[in-house]
């Protein structure tokens, strides 16, 4: 199967299969360890399947063994506060924070620290049996910082973040199935199968819909209830003066699938 590998990204392998893009991590010998450089390559990548009107769904994914094993701790290991705040990295998070369309995470093997904060920033999750979550940081005398103690406790609930983050313990990809933290557990060889599925269901939406929809749910964590609920109102009155949602309502009526356009 070709893989055209287009010349800017060195860490990462991007396939363009309208309506899918898919990026997958590709530092197999460091087990996807996750550099400034590689989460750049990301945030560009996810970037161009934004503007691209052909990619309605995008899947992020690393390989069997690991989705990502978290930081580059030799980039980080003799760094100081300034070094961090001069180099502004962590701006770098908030680009994939601001993705529109939605990220289905594929997730084999490890996905620890920075990888597990990772996988946090897609939409969904489909995870094999072999997937394993964990926030270890607090094993080299830190704790996560790109997310990890926010995105986790937002959605696995106070107890079982507490027990992650201050343990460094990982957890299995069915006790993260029980926890909420991902959608589907599935065997080895269907994980990132399942996945394209997944991102191919999504794809057969109305995309304005699903843009705001996605940027919707996401209101639900930064906002109190009130707020979220004059918000997600907005988006659904501003769907009215879409082409899409008359042809949804038509062909609902008419007992035919819709053709959308993103209009």
């Amino acid at each position: 199967r070709n893989r055209r590998r287009p010349l800017p990204y060195e860490h990462i392998i991007v396939e363009s299969e309208p309506p899918v893009g898919i990026i997958r991590l590709n530092r197999p010998k460091v087990l996807n360890a996750l550099s400034f450089d590689v989460l750049r390559e990301i945030a560009d990548a996810l970037e161009a399947f934004d503007k691209d009107d052909r990619i309605k769904a995008n899947i992020l994914t690393g390989n069997d063994d690991a989705f990502s094993a978290g930081a580059d701790i030799k980039e980080l290991s003799e760094a100081t506060p300034v070094d961090l705040i001069q180099r502004n990295q962590f701006a770098l998070w908030d680009r994939l924070k601001k993705i529109a369309k939605p990220i289905v995470g594929a997730v084999s093997g490890y996905a620890l620290g920075g990888g597990c904060e990772l996988a946090m920033c897609c939409d969904m999750i489909v995870a094999s049996e072999t997937a394993r979550f964990g926030q270890p940081e607090i094993n080299i005398g830190i704790m996560p910082g790109a997310g990890g103690t926010q995105r986790l406790t937002r959605t696995v609930g106070k107890f079982r973040a507490m027990e992650m983050i201050l343990t460094g313990q990982h957890i299995t990809a069915r006790e993260a199935e029980k926890h909420g933290l991902v959608n589907k557990v599935v065997p080895l060889e269907a994980y990132f199968g399942e996945a394209k599925k997944l991102a191919l269901q999504i794809a057969q939406k109305g995309p304005v819909a699903v843009r705001m929809a996605k940027e919707a749910v996401l209101k639900a964590f930064d906002t109190p209830l009130e707020e979220g609920l004059q918000f997600e109102r907005r988006n659904f009155y501003l769907l009215f003066s879409t082409e899409d949602m008359r042809e949804g309502m038509k062909a609902f009526m008419e007992k035919r699938p819709p053709n959308f356009k993103g209009r």
